[in-house]
């Protein structure tokens, strides 16, 4: 393959891994739960969610999410108000802040997740073949794993 074939190929396929998530996406707004929670808030009450001990430091959360360190931090006080999430001090840092989900938060993060699921389910069966999704899952892992140099 020629070297122009060959990047060719490559920002093809990076493009289209691109539209296909942008598109799906588009599909994921439209979902009615997420009109009342958008879907960078749910991402982050599920990223809460999936936290062993219920706390991640802002930064933590950060590495998690897909937005700007000064954008998660109003966010976060978006959530908190609505009651959805609390922060407390690092007890050995006094000067650190740890992110959880409420009870509220918790409930909501479920509900929304179900029909997220539901959703998700719905979108990738009438596209791919359980072969397939596997296939897309062994492939987005291993671009992650060289993009993280393991």
């Amino acid at each position: 393959m020629s070297t122009a074939t060959h990047r060719r190929l490559t920002t093809d396929s990076w493009e289209s891994l691109l539209r296909a998530q942008v598109t799906v996406m588009r599909e994921f707004n439209k979902e009615p739960l997420l009109k009342e929670l958008g879907s960078r808030e749910y991402d982050v009450l599920f990223n809460l969610s999936r936290c062993p001990s219920g706390w991640l430091r802002l930064n933590e959360l950060n590495d998690h999410v897909l937005l700007t360190q000064p954008s998660i931090s109003r966010m976060v006080d978006r959530l908190e108000s609505r009651g959805l999430v609390q922060r407390k001090t690092v007890e050995e840092d006094k000067r650190g802040v740890l992110i959880g989900l409420t009870e509220a938060g918790v409930a909501v993060q479920k509900k929304v997740g179900r029909a997220h699921v539901e959703h998700i389910q719905e979108i990738m069966e009438a596209a791919l073949s359980d072969d397939e999704m596997r296939t897309l899952l062994v492939l987005t892992e291993k671009l992650q794993r060289s993009v993280r140099g393991n």
